[in-house]
């Protein structure tokens, strides 16, 4: 849409939205003024609420500086302080583009001058809140919250419980949720996603059990929220329990929700039960014709074969997800490549890494390499291990470049290859130059082969750098 088209004819044929639009996406800062301009000496500014909003979300969009916040305040002045909902939309269309700050600016500009401030706009500044992780801001509107009233909301409240579950602050969130006198699954839910990214597992099943005699239904997210909690404290009877909720619930979709699946899959999994794990992932996508077990399902059993040491059946579910159209990621191929490291299938391993980076156009972590140069030094192929970690692109990962070469030294070292074992350690010590595990790795080497008169001049060039190796160290238990 051109920017030169008359501003009467703009008004006259009612396009003032689309033409806002077009400024905002490309940023056309100037027409937005010249508009603005108009619909001042128009008059049109000060009666159409709607006009004031467009236009204050299109100067935004189009500005994005420092000060834009003041050039906002400006604008608000032109704004009913009688009427929240124009500043209800600016906060709300702030917090959905990214613009957290400007969504928190409009609600402090609103309680500034009185403005009535509804759960709407708290909810809203609430959620730009979290994203800006902005712990000061987050606590003054609590406490607004708590003067104003707005926690009988329930909505209110799960936005204060989200916000500091997000925040870890957990504790805080635990209050707010029992301070609340209208509780229902969601803010449940939101306290539960705090228990979970901050791994307090009990305090989550607690909470879960709580629900029953809060009386609050359960759904996909609070089970599965559940699942994570029994799996963190390995309690496999209270996992079958939750299962057997999942079955029982008819409120729960369990057929389209893989994330719930998947969780039950990996739960058996840890609990090296694989049949079970087996069980869900075979009743997975069944009933819908058209939908076909996801590749997060058929990921979550390769992890599960994988960790139960039975390696043949995750390539053969490998191929078979291959055969089955579902395209695997990068975890199934680490998974895949590590199973035939075990294996000793070296070059169906090699096979599956570089169909991974050419066929299905997937980027080799160092994860990756560090599977491969594991299935070679496995096999023995020392010399094709070594050229690859050489060859490896470098993404600043030192750490994990250092623990290839230490891999590659210990290798050399079973297998009694001393040339390459010393290369490999040169190469580890070029990038790490204080790591003692390298000197020991090298040290055992050396001793291994009765090669004193180097493992003294390696203990000089130690004590010439302060290093020390660690003293070992063991526990028993006596209490039974």
């Amino acid at each position: 849409m051109s920017t030169q088209i008359k501003f009467h004819d703009l008004l006259n044929i009612h396009s003032t939205s689309q033409f806002l639009h077009h400024c905002s996406q490309t940023k056309n800062l100037k027409a937005v003024r010249q508009f603005y301009a108009h619909v001042l000496r128009a008059g049109l500014f000060f009666i159409s609420p709607n006009l004031q909003t467009k236009l204050i979300l299109a100067y935004a969009s189009c500005a994005q500086n420092k000060n834009t916040a003041k050039t906002l305040t400006h604008f608000f002045k032109g704004l009913s302080l009688k009427n929240p909902l124009p500043f209800n939309s600016i906060i709300s269309q702030f917090s959905q583009d990214g613009s957290d700050s400007l969504a928190l600016h409009t609600l402090s500009y609103m309680h500034h001058s009185s403005v009535y401030i509804d759960s709407y706009a708290l909810c809203s500044s609430l959620k730009s809140v979290s994203c800006l992780k902005n712990v000061v801001f987050g606590k003054m509107t609590h406490a607004y919250v708590e003067k104003s009233g707005w926690l009988a909301s329930v909505f209110v409240g799960s936005a204060l419980i989200d916000f500091y579950a997000k925040l870890l602050y957990t504790d805080d969130a635990a209050k707010v949720f029992d301070e609340m006198p209208v509780r229902n699954t969601v803010c449940v839910n939101a306290l539960l996603s705090g228990y979970a990214e901050a791994k307090m597992w009990a305090q989550g099943i607690e909470l879960v059990r709580r629900m029953q005699m809060l009386r609050l239904p359960v759904d996909n997210f609070t089970l599965s929220a559940a699942l994570r909690a029994c799996s963190g404290l390995c309690a496999v009877k209270l996992g079958k329990e939750v299962h057997a909720s999942v079955i029982r619930n008819v409120i729960i979709d369990f057929e389209s929700d893989v994330f719930l699946q998947s969780l039950l899959i990996e739960m058996y999994g840890k609990y090296s039960l694989v049949d079970s794990a087996e069980k869900v992932f075979n009743m997975a996508g069944y009933g819908v014709k058209e939908r076909r077990r996801d590749v997060v399902l058929w990921t979550s059993m390769l992890g599960v074969y994988g960790k139960s040491g039975i390696y043949t059946r995750v390539i053969s579910l490998f191929e078979d997800m291959i055969m089955t159209g579902i395209k695997p990621d990068e975890v199934a191929f680490l998974t895949v490549v590590s199973a035939c490291g075990h294996t000793g299938q070296v070059d169906l391993g090699m096979r599956y890494f570089d169909s991974m980076t050419h066929d299905y156009k997937l980027i080799a972590t160092q994860e990756h390499y560090s599977c491969l140069v594991d299935l070679l030094c496995r096999a023995g192929e020392l010399g094709r291990a070594c050229k690859i970690i050489d060859e490896m692109p470098h993404s600043g990962n030192e750490r994990c470049t250092v623990s290839m070469w230490g891999a590659l030294l210990s290798a050399c070292n079973e297998c009694g290859d001393i040339s390459l074992g010393k290369v490999a350690a040169r190469k580890a010590l070029e990038l790490e130059p204080d790591n003692v595990g390298i000197y020991v790795l090298l040290c055992n080497m050396y001793a291994g082969n009765g090669m004193w008169a180097e493992i003294e001049q390696l203990r000089e060039l130690m004590k010439r750098r302060g290093l020390q190796k660690e003293s070992g160290w063991s526990w028993i238990d006596g209490t039974g």
